[in-house]
């Protein structure tokens, strides 16, 4: 790493758990990794804090002492990426987060709801899964923050592209949030909205009868009336 040091460090925690620094990449124990992650996601924690989430299994003094070990194997091989205090822990403010790329992102499209995103972005958002493969209990809680962030920048999309006549574009978006959660009648509304303002009477009907057949199956309820009513002057009942 001599030589390198001058470079910033870029943590990756969206489709898989990655540490870069330039165009090098790291291998991290398991156990560096789980701690890296966590403060990346949660920001400044006390030391006890982390130590517990962790390690929720282990004694107190068990789970400090790993939290120590851990900490230390980080610190000597790879400088700058922790800034250790004596009572808290965060990655230092020159590592950039992928996640929290992400965040900023979705709020810069909630406040600013002409700003123009790339149609790439679309692709991002619906793929953008935390930590795959990770089942720890505090992932499990930021897996799902993440992902109804992602349902709901998806779905704002899908709107400011109807908004905007570009019904192809708000096709896609609608799609991606229903690929994350298939049973989400919001999304699946602004599919047939979709479908319609680009005049594909049949692709909404379709759209509309694939979800009723499976939220049926699935919940045992009808799609709600206002989704109904949308294809109900051309969908024979």
């Amino acid at each position: 790493m001599t030589g390198a040091l001058a470079q910033d460090w870029h943590l990756s925690l969206l489709g898989a758990w990655r540490l870069q620094q330039g165009n090098e990449t790291f291998q991290v124990a398991s156990r560096e990794q789980r701690l890296i992650a966590c403060v990346g996601l949660l920001g400044c924690r006390r030391r006890s804090f982390l130590a517990g989430l962790l390690w929720p299994r282990s004694s107190e003094t068990q789970a400090a002492g790993n939290l120590r070990t851990s900490v230390w194997c980080i610190s000597h091989t790879f400088p700058r990426l922790l800034h250790a205090a004596a009572d808290t822990l965060e990655l230092d403010e020159s590592v950039s987060v992928d996640v929290a790329s992400l965040q900023r992102h979705v709020a810069t499209l909630r406040e600013q709801p002409g700003v123009h995103l790339p149609d790439s972005y679309l692709d991002h958002l619906g793929r953008a899964e935390l930590l795959p493969g990770w089942y720890d209990d505090w992932v499990v809680f930021e897996q799902e923050r993440l992902r109804q962030l992602r349902l709901g920048a998806l779905e704002l999309m899908a709107r400011q592209y109807l908004a905007g006549n570009e019904p192809g574009k708000a096709v896609i978006a609608a799609l991606s949030a229903i690929n994350i959660e298939p049973l989400r009648e919001s999304a699946h509304l602004l599919l047939v909205q979709a479908h319609l303002a680009a005049g594909n009477r049949a692709a909404a009907v379709r759209a509309y009868r694939m979800f009723a057949v499976r939220l049926e199956a699935e919940l045992g309820v009808q799609p709600s009336p206002q989704l109904t009513g949308l294809v109900s002057a051309f969908h024979p009942r």
